[in-house]
This record gives structure tokens, C-alpha cells and sequence, in this order.
């Protein structure tokens, strides 16, 4: 009976010690009861994320570009600013859309013909760069010679492979502006020729060179239709009474302009 009560009396000791741990503090042993803790497992957090498109980057963004005009006094701008002539407000165009333009290095004359702007392309000392735009305007001049239309075909093909050179083979980079029409000009209504005479002829040099610069593979752009409102609007005229104003160079520019800055992409 002794050790029957005994033995009751360990189980019932060690019963009560069950779920206890010994834990050490300052003052020695300690009898630290461990409690269960619930452990709540919480979703984790969804942070919403953004769907980016990345855009193919412009390889030409930040960087600065080169630009070459050729072609006569169309291009360079005669009786109005340097700033207004075609070739400096077609940069400005591409400016405005992020790009960087140098100054365009104009190799042009008031009165040059096909050959002469060969002439001086050669003097100009340009062939020895390259460039990243290339424009082309040249015709006028053999038409008001009354020159050969063979000869202005073989020599202005001939001027669109030495702008396709500039631009280290780009054919993409290089960009013809078609003659535009002085006869409905003030000083084209008074010099004594037909000025449906005037227009035929432009006509035909024109023809000339879309098929050949099309031929080429090259960009085109066609700016003699509105050329000939000047002959309603005379601010469309420089004070000469012959050349375009800016005004009307600005419209080249921003006919011009979205052919170029694809074309550069």
C-alpha cells in the first residue's frame, strides 16, 4: 500500500511538471511556462506592378547630325535671312522633335546649272565628309537656259550618286526637292515669257528628276503645287519679286520634315 501510494504520488508530480522548460535569469533557475502561440500565415502582400512598353530607342536621339543642302538659289536662301532659307528651317523642324542638328553647310549658287553645282561640289572641299542628310534642288536654271533635258537627266543622275556618297551609301538619308515654279512670279509674270510656257517646262525637269530620283530609290518631295500659289498670295514671295519667302520656305520644311525624321529612325 506503501509504494502503491508512492508511486501515485510521483505520477501525479510529474504530471503537473509536464509542459514546463527551465529558463535561466539573474537569480538562477526559473520555471517558465511555454504557451502555445497561434501562428496566422497572412497572404503575402500583392503590389501592383505597372505594364511598361519599352519603345525601341532612336539611335540618332543625342546625337548631333550632320546635314549637306545642295542646289542654287532656292537653296541657299536668296533676298531673305540665312535663317529662313529651306535647309535651316527643315533642321529646325527636326529640332523641335528632339533631334540635334548642326548648322547645315549649304553648297549652293544663285544661277547654277547641274554642271555648276558639280563644279562646286568638287571646289567646296565636302566630298572629303559624310553626312547624315543630304538634300538635293537643283533644275531651275537649265530650264531658264533653256538647256538640254538629256544632259540635265545624265548629270543630275549623276548629282544624286554623289549625295548617296555623302551619306556613306544611306539612300534613305538622302532627299530631292522638286523645282518649284518662278513663272507665276511677280518677276515671272513680267519678263515677257508665257508663263504656261514656264510651267510646261518645269513640268518636264520635274518629270525628269522624281523618275530618276524614284529610279534611285530615293525620298521625294514635291513642292511646285504650292509653289504656284504665289500667284494669288504674294507672301508667299521674297521682296525681289522672284524667290520664295520664308514663308513659303517654311512650308517646304514642314512638307519635307516627316519624310526626313522617319527616314532617320
Amino acid at each position: 500500500m506503501k509504494y502503491s501510494m508512492l508511486i501515485l504520488s510521483l505520477l501525479l508530480i510529474l504530471a503537473c511538471k509536464k509542459g514546463e522548460v527551465k529558463s535561466m535569469d539573474n537569480n538562477g533557475i526559473t520555471d517558465t511556462l511555454v504557451k502555445p502561440v497561434d501562428t496566422v500565415i497572412k497572404p503575402a502582400d500583392t503590389i501592383p506592378v505597372d505594364t511598361v512598353i519599352v519603345k525601341p530607342t532612336d539611335p540618332n536621339m543625342g546625337k548631333q547630325l550632320n546635314y549637306l543642302a545642295l542646289g542654287d538659289s532656292y537653296t541657299i536662301g536668296e533676298s531673305v535671312e540665312r535663317y529662313e532659307n529651306f535647309p535651316n528651317q527643315l533642321a529646325n523642324e527636326l529640332t523641335k522633335k528632339g533631334l540635334i542638328i548642326t548648322p547645315p553647310i549649304i553648297v549652293a549658287r544663285t544661277g547654277w546649272t547641274t554642271s555648276e553645282l558639280q563644279s562646286g561640289i568638287k571646289d567646296s572641299g565636302a566630298p572629303g565628309h559624310k553626312f547624315d542628310i543630304v538634300t538635293l534642288l537643283i533644275g531651275v536654271n537649265n530650264q531658264y537656259r533653256g538647256e538640254s533635258k538629256d544632259v540635265y537627266r545624265k548629270e543630275f543622275k549623276e548629282l544624286l550618286q554623289i549625295a548617296i556618297n555623302f551619306t556613306k551609301d544611306k539612300k534613305s538619308h538622302v532627299f530631292v526637292v522638286s523645282i518649284p515654279d518662278w513663272g507665276v512670279t511677280p518677276y515671272g509674270l513680267n519678263s515677257g515669257r508665257d508663263p504656261e510656257i514656264i510651267a510646261k517646262e518645269i513640268d518636264a525637269f520635274n518629270a525628269i528628276n522624281k523618275e530618276e530620283t524614284l529610279a534611285a530609290g530615293l525620298n521625294y518631295t514635291d513642292i511646285t503645287p504650292a509653289s504656284r500659289l504665289a500667284l494669288s498670295d504674294k507672301t508667299l514671295v521674297a521682296k525681289d519679286g522672284l524667290h520664295p519667302s520664308g514663308k513659303m520656305y517654311a512650308g517646304w520644311a514642314t512638307s519635307m520634315a516627316p519624310a526626313v525624321w522617319e527616314n532617320l529612325k
